[in-house]
Formats: C-alpha cells, structure tokens, sequence
C-alpha cells in the first residue's frame, strides 16, 4: 500500500497555514513550499546547546535547500515507492502514533488491574522476605544417614539458638548452593509459590522469628521470617505502578489492543480475533492501517512537533538511500576511480613522519619467529592476515598473536622499539614471550590508494557529493524568500 498519503498531507497542512499567514512559505524548493515552522524545526535541532559547528540562520540555509534538493531527488527516482523503504518509514511511524490510541484513562484502569492482581496474588498472608537452611535428606536414606542428618540439623539450630548468625550458617552448613551464596536468601514470595508445609511453617512466624527445624521431601529445613510486606492502597502505589508500566512500553501493548478492538467494531467482526479466518484477519490488519492514516493526518494537523518529527524520519529514510545510491556505495566500490583519485592527489595524503607498514607479532618459540617472516615475504599486504591464520593458527592451538597495519610512532610498543628504535618499555604478552616485527618503512606517503583507503574513500565521497549537489541545483529551482527569512525565531 503506497504511503503517497502522508507526504500530500503534509503539504495540505502547510498549504493551509501558509493561506492564515500564521506559517509563511520561507522558501520553494524544485516548485514544493517549505514553510517557516519546518526550516526553524530543523534548524533550532540541527543548532542547539552542545552543538560544536553552530550556523546563523543565512549560513543554515545552503546546508538545508542541499538536504531539500537530495530528498526531492529521492522522491523523483520513486524510492518512497520501494518496500524496504515503506516497511522502515511504517514501522517507525505507526510506533509514534499507535501510542496515542491508549488514553490516559485507559492507562488508569491498566494501572488499576495490575494493583487488583499483585494483590490477589499476594494474598491475605502477603509477601514474605525470607531466608532458609537445608539439610539434604533423600527420602529413602538409610536410617543412618537419617540420624546423621537429624543430628547435624539439630547442632545447627542449637547454635542459632545460642545467638549464631543465621547468613552465615546459612552460607557455610546449607545444602542449596544456591540460596546459600545469598546468605540463605529467597527471593520475595508468597503462599501460593510455595509447597503447603514449607508454607505453613514459614507464614506462622512474625517478622524477625525463626522456625524449628521441619522435615520436607527435600530434607530438613529452618526458616527464618525476615520481613512480611503487603501493598499500600492503590493511590499510594499508583506512581511507582505507572513507573513500572512506563519502564516495559505498556501503553503501546494498550494502544495496540484498542486499535485492534477499533478495527475490529468498524468491520463488526465479533469472535475473537485470535479465531478469525485469514481473511479476516487481512480486513483486520487493513482496516488498522487505515485507522493509523487517519491519526497520523490528525495528529499533523494538531501537533507541529509530531508533523515535524514524522517527516523528518521520512526525509531522512530517503535521504540515506539516495545517498548511498548516488555516492556513499559507488564511491566506496569505485576501484578505478579511487585509484585514479588518489593518484591524482597524492601529495594530499602525504606524512610528516615515517610510518611502518607491516605487523608486530608474538610466537612461543624462536622456529615460529623466522617462519612467520618467511610465510608472508613476497604475498601483498592485504593477504597477509588469510596466509597466517591458514599456516599458524588453523587449529585450536594459536601459535602467534599478530598486530597488522600501518603504524606511526607511539602507536605500538612493539614497533616503537625495533622499528623507530625508541626507548620503549614493552610488556611481554603473556604465553607469546619473543617479539618480532616485519615490514618497511614508508618515509614520504603511502604507495597505493590502499595504504589510506579510509581518507580517499571520503575525500572521494566529499567530491562526488559536491558534484551531485551542484547537478540538483542546475536541475531543480530554489527561491528562498528572505522577508520571511529574516523572521525565524523573531516570532510569536
């Protein structure tokens, strides 16, 4: 389904408010309005506090008509047209607009419920803080080993009796590794959790009580009541309840619900929608779309933040497509052309220091140190990481540990030392203890495109960009309306 919906819109939107004179057309951009509160959006975002390279309003206006112009292109090769683009812009959009089906009311009674369950899960008991001692015990255990266990259970709570503290006999006597790491601790729990005699004993005790020691499945068990909580009244829980819901997206699990249920009476579909047909469920999924388009136009209408936020997400999608079309990708897999670029720039790239092109490696034994040197004397640069891996370091056992590059003073200790002959301290890597380098200098520049392939490839970018720029500026017309111009953020 095209989303054409949207973009018509927005200029009916700026149409409008530009006709009431409360949001005049700043600027024309290949024969589409701009209006004031758009430019002032992005410039105000784009300017902000924190912001190194800040502009004055005139200096903002050539980097947006640039951003104007790539999008316009954008729209003109259809790429809002294509499915990952409407999928992504879609999927964003109905994530800031599916919320504001969830009212604040519905958000209360969500709260509301969530209060009604825990307390019922609590129960009248409430929730206990607690802590335990085990004593394993198989029920089938040999009468001596029953006795034994009886025996040691006993000492221990005699000790406790006698003022031992209870975490750490929990920590050094308790056979639940577990708990015993947490000084015999339990998670928060309530009757319901629990079996019915551990239950039974543990309930029965005020907050600081230790019980006696009782016989379970498991073995003999002393618990100890920590602390017994139950929930506040509702208005008392209320924040931190909204806080939690906040904290795990609920609203959109609410909004969602609703739109459904919306869809759902506008189409009167009434079974339940997890036994509706398959086609249903597409009119369903339809009509929620549909639903989506209609809050969308509202809320652009009604909410110049949310207008601008949604189109700036939409630009942006189509501005990183056609930039990666236009010049990012092709500059990037242009061989021929940034080899002929470096070439021709050359002196650009040049160092005022030596740089070494190599590797810094470490072996265990002084045969891997000569062979490491002979297995890559002779291949090119960019083979060398496949020849090691494959000769030293195909099997589990890691013969040598590598660092390959191309290195400037104080980069590496290593290199430092045996190359730039620095008075380095180099830390031996523990299980490779012998150093070595191999490689060579390069005094002046790199020797190929290669060697600085990150700084050609966006000085190359940076070309072409200002090359495509000055294409859209020859192919689309740009009037920017200085009068109104000269009012951004001089404004009621």
């Amino acid at each position: 389904m095209k989303k054409t919906f949207l973009a018509t819109a927005m200029l009916l939107v700026g149409a409008m408010a530009f006709a009431q004179s409360e949001d005049p057309v700043i600027m024309t951009v290949a024969g589409q309005p701009v209006s004031r509160s758009e430019f002032e959006y992005s410039y105000n975002k784009n300017n902000s506090d924190g912001v190194i390279d800040k502009k004055t309003v005139k200096e903002y206006v050539e980097l947006f008509v640039n951003y104007k112009l790539k999008v316009q292109a954008a729209l003109d090769a259809r790429l809002d047209t294509l499915t990952s683009f409407k999928e992504e812009f879609l999927g964003y959009r109905n994530q800031q607009v599916r919320p504001t089906f969830a009212t604040d009311e519905m958000m209360e009674k969500e709260a509301r419920d969530i209060y009604d369950s825990t307390v019922e899960q609590i129960g009248p008991d409430g929730q206990a803080l607690a802590s335990y001692i085990l004593f394993a015990l198989s029920p089938d255990a040999p009468m001596a080993e029953q006795e034994k266990q009886r025996m040691r259970t006993d000492s221990i709570y005699s000790a406790l009796l006698g003022g031992a503290d209870f975490a750490e006999m929990a920590r050094t006597h308790s056979d639940d590794k577990a708990t015993a790491m947490r000084d015999g601790q339990m998670p928060p729990v309530t009757r319901s959790r629990l079996p019915e005699e551990f239950a039974n004993q543990l309930f029965a005790l005020k907050d600081g009580e230790m019980s006696r020691p009782f016989l379970m499945p498991m073995g003999y068990i002393i618990v100890k009541m920590h602390q017994r909580k139950f929930l506040k009244p509702f208005e008392e829980e209320r924040t931190d309840i909204m806080k939690w819901m906040e904290n795990r997206n609920l609203r959109d699990i609410v909004a969602e619900r609703r739109l459904k249920e919306l869809a759902a009476e506008k189409l009167g579909l009434k079974d339940s929608i997890d036994n509706l047909a398959d086609e249903q469920k597409a009119k369903l999924e339809k009509e929620e779309m549909s639903m989506l388009d209609r809050r969308t136009a509202e809320l652009s209408a009604s909410d110049s933040d949310m207008k601008n936020l949604i189109r700036e997400y939409h630009d942006g999608l189509l501005l990183y497509e056609i930039s990666s079309r236009t010049v990012w990708d092709k500059a990037a897999n242009d061989e021929k052309g940034l080899k002929k670029f470096f070439k021709k720039n050359k002196k650009r790239y040049a160092w005022d220091k030596p740089r070494f092109k190599g590797m810094a490696y470490h072996v265990k034994d002084e045969a891997d140190k000569k062979a490491v040197a002979k297995c890559v004397k002779g291949l090119p640069f960019d083979e060398w990481a496949d020849k090691l891996r494959v000769t030293f370091n195909a099997d589990s056992v890691i013969r040598i540990r590598v660092e390959k590059g191309i290195f400037k003073e104080g980069e590496n200790a290593v290199i430092d030392k045996m190359v730039f002959k620095k008075d380095t301290v180099v830390t031996p890597m523990k299980d490779y203890p012998i150093d070595a380098t191999f490689g060579k200098i390069l005094k002046k520049g790199p020797e190929c495109f290669e060697d600085v392939r990150g700084l050609v490839t966006s000085d190359y970018q940076e070309e072409m960009e200002k090359a495509w720029i000055g294409e859209l500026r020859k192919r689309y017309t740009v009037v920017v309306n200085d009068d109104v111009l000269d009012t951004v953020n001089k404004h009621d």
